[in-house]
């Protein structure tokens, strides 16, 4: 038996839906695991990511100087 062109259109719109589920599923999923790994962080190195960085009252002094010097050359600059 024959299927009308109705027919025909409602079974290729579910073919379609059905696609698109399928596909939705799969980027849900993508987007469920680099959610995962990007709230996780790094497992290969979970020290890494935890330890906290400081520097010295030394270091923090070199850089502040090397900023006024580098400021001192903008302003000179300025006024040429």
């Amino acid at each position: 038996m024959p299927k009308t062109l109705m027919q025909s259109v409602v079974s290729t719109l579910q073919n379609e839906q059905r696609r698109l589920e399928d596909e939705l599923h799969r980027v849900t999923a993508a987007l469920t695991a680099f959610g995962r790994v990007y709230l996780n962080g790094n497992r290969s190195k979970p020290s890494a990511s935890l330890k906290k960085r400081t520097i010295s009252a030394a270091g923090r002094k070199r850089i502040a100087a090397a900023q006024r010097v580098r400021w001192a050359k903008v302003r000179a600059a300025k006024k040429k």
